[in-house]
């Protein structure tokens, strides 16, 4: 059989990249990547009016059709290989993005009708405008006794579906009654390009709270938040659950034409961005965390035992990899965090002095603090720039930066919001570990582990266990490429499983980062007075950040 190839289609926050992947040893024949061309809405609506309240993040759904028509048709024209030679594709998406649809999959967004109604537009992951309604949820479920069951982890994050689709129903009921169905964007991929209303069993499970075992969340919870919601299971999350690496349907001949592809070849059941890169990444064993370093972070782990808590989920076995539960938790904010500070903080002298040295300036900060010793600047920081995912699930906390003086500089101001998310990476690797889970190497993928030797080294130390780096700087897509040769199966030259598709084809670099024990031992006090900090500004003991937040709404 000639080589046999699958699409890998990745929908990150700001732009899709798609690899073509060879089934047989891995090797990416071609790469494509596009930018939304709405962007992130979160000022303003494309009618240049309508303006949006703080903390929201809203995307165009035909966006997305209009990136994966441009970038599946350039890979097929860069690599010249056959559309007879692919033999699937899978999409990853960041989750939970949702999208509201009528019955002929449009985005109410995409009606004339709906063009000025924010809530008729893609509510994407970081969407935090529904934080009154997950308290609201965390209100009832904690009234009834459920909060503490694994599929809550103790409490309800905005960024989940629950919470968007009940701040739509309060804040704009028609668009609620409009809407035939509420999807997440990668279910609504899939449905386009298969016509199977079908939905993904690892968005379901840590997204929408759904299990194989009880289904979605209990009528009781439901009721007891709104009336209205009493037929939201049945008519607006219909639709069938498909496992991951499992197959929603085929290519129709329309998006076959449309995307320069045979009709018929396998798509596969949508995954969470992250989540695809844990095969991209060559994990398929417990003991081994995955780490993405981006714009935000996701870790993930492997375990024979299912765990949730202080936001930490995992309570589906096989939602990710089979036959194993994974443990699921992220920091809100990384790259964002450095981005901020950098472009709005940095002096002007910085950015002259590196660009003197033919340096950016996140390079030049870089090189500054990397000549620090760790502890010596007297900083510390709470990384909570975007909200805090673990341990408090809470959209309205903010950032704390403490122990400045006079005397500080950029460079340790820079070094401090790198240690803070390392920080809070321990704080999750150690509610991992909770649940009797092992940690003994950290893998490493995203953008910042491969521009930036200097936060993987800081890492490394605070966590005080070896890193290695990813390979593929499109971990996402590589992943997703082999669920796609998962949903194709065996004989149509892919895989039984994506275990077996990551064990061939995923790859590592040779470099492999060892913790300096003098350091650790001083991350070990520093880390120490995280948890202190993170303590004194509970939002269940102290309201400070939360009180800050709402007066400033």
């Amino acid at each position: 059989m000639d080589n046999q190839y699958t699409l890998g289609i990745d929908y990150g926050t700001l732009s899709v990249r798609t690899v073509l992947m060879n089934c047989t040893d891995g090797e990416i024949a071609a790469v494509s990547s596009m930018a939304y061309p709405h962007a992130v809405m979160d000022q303003v609506l494309p009618d240049g009016r309508t303006m949006l309240p703080a903390n929201w993040a809203l995307e165009y759904p035909d966006d997305y059709l209009e990136v994966l028509e441009h970038t599946v048709r350039e890979v097929m024209d860069q690599s010249g290989i056959r559309p007879e030679d692919v033999i699937g594709l899978s999409i990853d998406f960041t989750s939970c993005t949702m999208v509201a649809a009528d019955e002929n999959k449009r985005a109410l967004c995409s009606l004339e009708e709906f063009r000025s109604r924010p809530h008729a537009y893609a509510k994407l992951w970081k969407h935090h405008g529904a934080q009154d309604e997950a308290d609201e949820i965390n209100e009832v479920l904690t009234e009834l006794g459920l909060i503490h069951q694994p599929r809550y982890g103790g409490a309800v994050s905005p960024e989940l579906l629950l919470p968007k689709i009940l701040e739509i129903l309060h804040d704009d009921p028609q668009i609620y009654e409009r809407a035939s169905v509420f999807m997440e964007a990668g279910d609504w991929l899939t449905w386009n390009l298969t016509g199977k209303l079908k939905r993904s069993g690892n968005m379901a499970a840590y997204k929408a709270w759904w299990t194989p075992e009880e289904g979605y969340v209990p009528q009781q919870v439901l009721e007891a938040l709104d009336g209205r919601l009493k037929d939201l299971i049945p008519c607006k999350l219909r639709g069938e659950i498909c496992p991951a690496g499992g197959c929603i349907g085929t290519l129709t001949e329309e998006w076959a034409a449309r995307l320069s592809l045979r009709s018929g070849i396998a798509v596969g059941a949508g995954i969470i961005d992250a989540h695809a890169g844990m095969p991209g990444s060559g994990i398929y064993r417990p003991g081994q965390l995955m780490l993405v370093l981006g714009t935000s972070s996701v870790e993930l782990l492997l375990s024979d035992r299912p765990y949730a808590d202080h936001g930490v989920m995992g309570n589906v076995r096989g939602a990710i990899m089979p036959g194993y539960y994974s443990l699921e938790a992220g920091l809100a904010a990384v790259g964002d965090m450095y981005g901020w500070f950098v472009d709005g903080l940095v002096p002007e002298a910085y950015a002259q002095r590196a660009r003197e040295k033919g340096m950016n300036l996140h390079q030049y900060l870089s090189a500054l603090a990397q000549e620090l010793r760790p502890g010596a600047s007297g900083l510390l920081a709470l990384d909570w720039w975007n909200g805090n995912k673990t341990p408090y699930v809470n959209g309205d906390l903010s950032g704390v930066l403490m122990g400045l003086t006079l005397q500080t500089r950029p460079e340790e101001i820079y070094r401090a919001l790198i240690e803070a998310n390392a920080f809070g990476t321990r704080m999750i690797m150690e509610e991992f570990m909770k649940s009797g889970a092992v940690v003994d190497e950290v893998i490493v993928s995203g953008g910042i582990a491969q521009k930036n030797p200097f936060v993987l080294r800081v890492f490394t130390d605070v966590l005080n266990r070896p890193v290695r780096i990813s390979a593929s700087d499109q971990t996402a897509a590589v992943g997703s490429a082999m669920y796609a040769a998962a949903a194709a199966g065996v004989e149509a030259g892919g895989y039984a499983t994506v275990a077996d598709a990551s064990r061939a084809l995923a790859r590592l670099k040779e470099e492999v980062y060892e913790p300096d024990p003098e350091h650790a031992q001083i991350y070990d006090d520093l880390y120490a007075l995280y948890k202190e900090a993170v303590s004194v500004f509970d939002p269940k003991v102290k309201g400070i950040l939360k009180s800050l937040k709402t007066m400033r709404k």
